[in-house]
């Protein structure tokens, strides 16, 4: 067990969350319905299963594609997606 890519992975992720349009909805969800347990039982199983997606397509795809590959192709869709939504906010 890796414990420093652990560490690593939940910091990452801890601060990209933060703030985001889930925590959004899990904070709307909680006070609607005013039932905290039930929206982070059903909010942790929905996370828990897009990461399981996440890692286990991630493996597949670097089992065909080179590293270095997916990360240029990974850096080339952030500067898109970021350029498209700086170019949408200007306009």
């Amino acid at each position: 067990m890796d414990w420093k890519l652990i560490a690593m992975t939940f910091g990452i992720l801890f601060l990209a969350e933060l703030g985001d349009k889930t925590q959004l909805a899990v904070f709307t969800l909680s006070a609607q319905y005013k039932s905290p347990g039930t929206v982070f039982l059903g909010a942790s199983l929905a996370l828990i299963v897009v990461t399981l997606l996440g890692a286990y397509f991630g493996g597949l795809v670097t089992a065909y594609v080179p590293s270095k590959t997916v990360h240029i192709g990974a850096g080339v869709l952030f500067i898109v997606m970021g350029t498209s939504l700086l170019w949408q906010n200007l306009r």
